[in-house]
């Protein structure tokens, strides 16, 4: 029996034929394609979450010059990510429902993004990670809409220590001070599989993790005096990682270790000259601004040039990381649209072109692995002086490729590392 359309609505079938109705229609190409971003634009963290959307009004403004979006204007509307989770969660949420985001760039604390990414699913939005470092993420949850456009904290922490390890062969013991909150936690566990494989037997002699937000480590500094461990490992960051390496300086911590700071190019602006010589410092990836071979040098220094005029100092790894978003975006979008000959493409459709995409960034390329994880090179140097820059910049680099030192797609991360090698110390990682 064959029924009409109007028999079928009334014997109560529509409901079954409508979803399958629907997306067959066309999209409707957008007058604007809206990005909501969240970063931190109050508290401690502001000093990455500024300079971020700095980046991000900047890039979008050159984005639009240029003809937008595959024709499309681009506008972003910015949350602040410093009142918590829970208000992070309902302004997504709002970003969505109200202001028709979309695609949502989130976040740069791990707390938030381990918090927010589900949404993704209830949305069903492009959700694009900017910038948080969490493995755990990808390794515990797999998601159809969100994906991380950079690197994360096992090729951010596994680097430095190879670096170290290649330098300094003969430490014998080693002593941390890590905020105490996730990262700090979780960088420290990273590093402890890592070097319980590559170097078995280094002694750690001291865990301190000060509560987050400390301006005094005269406590954490004595003891590490008295104690003269060969390395003192500190993933903190902003304020209190300036802090701290000003009172160790003052104090000569710095003449009787060696201190290995991943994430340390955030805070060299800030130290100038109160940053010591020769020790190991990490940027979360692969764009310093004394780049001895960046892929696209024009793209590099039109970047670099045009953020230090527009806002008179050098864009840190964040801006970066933001830079890396929109560059991913543009080219997935274009991707999608060419799959469709012109046409727009659904949120689906969209989200499939991220999966496996390879994007160009100035430094590199970075690939988005079928996973969502996006694998990003590692530039790990010893801090130095340039007479190019005001403040401490790498020499001695090394590059250390996204595939060498990112867990495989489907494991974890401390499980991969614990089947490390110390052969890996002398084969991975490239001079520059």
């Amino acid at each position: 029996m064959t029924l009409t359309r109007r028999e079928t609505l009334a014997a109560g079938f529509g409901s079954v034929l409508l979803p399958a109705t629907l997306s067959a229609q066309p999209v409707a190409k957008p007058a604007e394609f809206k990005i909501g971003v969240t970063t931190f634009l109050s508290g401690p963290a502001s000093v990455f979450g500024v300079p971020s959307r700095r980046a991000c009004e900047m890039l979008v403004e050159q984005l639009n010059a240029a003809g937008g979006l595959a024709g499309v204007p681009v506008r972003a509307i910015f949350v602040d990510e410093g009142p918590g989770t829970d208000h992070l969660v309902g302004e997504i949420r709002r970003l969505v429902q109200s202001e028709g985001v979309h695609t949502i760039f989130q976040s740069i604390s791990s707390g938030s993004c381990l918090a927010c990414t589900p949404l993704s699913r209830e949305l069903n939005k492009v959700m694009l990670l900017w910038d948080c470092g969490t493995q755990r993420i990808f390794e515990e949850a797999r998601y159809d809409y969100a994906f991380r456009t950079q690197g994360y904290a096992t090729p951010e922490v596994l680097a430095p220590l190879l670096y170290l390890l290649r330098k300094k062969p003969d430490i014998r013991t080693v002593a941390v001070v890590n905020q105490d909150y996730a990262w700090g936690r979780d960088s420290w566990e990273i590093w402890q599989a890592a070097m319980g494989a590559l170097k078995p037997g280094v002694r750690v002699v001291a865990e301190m993790f000060p509560r987050f937000g400390s301006s005094d480590f005269s406590t954490e500094i004595t003891r590490l005096l008295a104690l003269r461990p060969d390395v003192v490992y500190s993933t903190s960051w902003g304020g209190e990682l300036v802090t701290f390496i000003r009172q160790a300086t003052e104090r000569r911590l710095h003449e009787r270790t060696t201190f290995v700071l991943p994430v340390a190019e955030a805070s060299m602006q800030i130290l100038g000259r109160n940053m010591p010589e020769g020790h190991v410092i990490g940027a979360r990836g692969d764009h310093w601004n004394n780049h001895p071979a960046p892929a696209n040098p024009a793209l590099f220094n039109g970047f670099v040039n045009a953020y230090r005029q527009k806002f008179n100092e050098y864009p840190i790894y964040p801006c970066h990381h933001m830079a890396q978003a929109v560059w991913a975006l543009k080219a997935a979008v274009e991707k999608a649209v060419a799959a469709k000959n012109g046409a727009w493409p659904s949120d689906a459709e969209l989200a499939a072109a991220f999966r496996g995409l390879t994007f160009p960034t100035p430094t590199s390329t970075i690939t988005l692995r079928e996973d969502g994880q996006g694998l990003e090179d590692q530039i790990v140097g010893l801090s130095s002086f340039d007479p190019r820059f005001p403040f401490a910049v790498p020499k001695e680099m090394m590059r250390y490729s996204a595939a060498q030192v990112s867990a495989p797609a489907g494991q974890k991360s401390t499980d991969w590392l614990k089947t490390l090698t110390p052969a890996m110390i002398q084969s991975a990682g490239t001079a520059l």
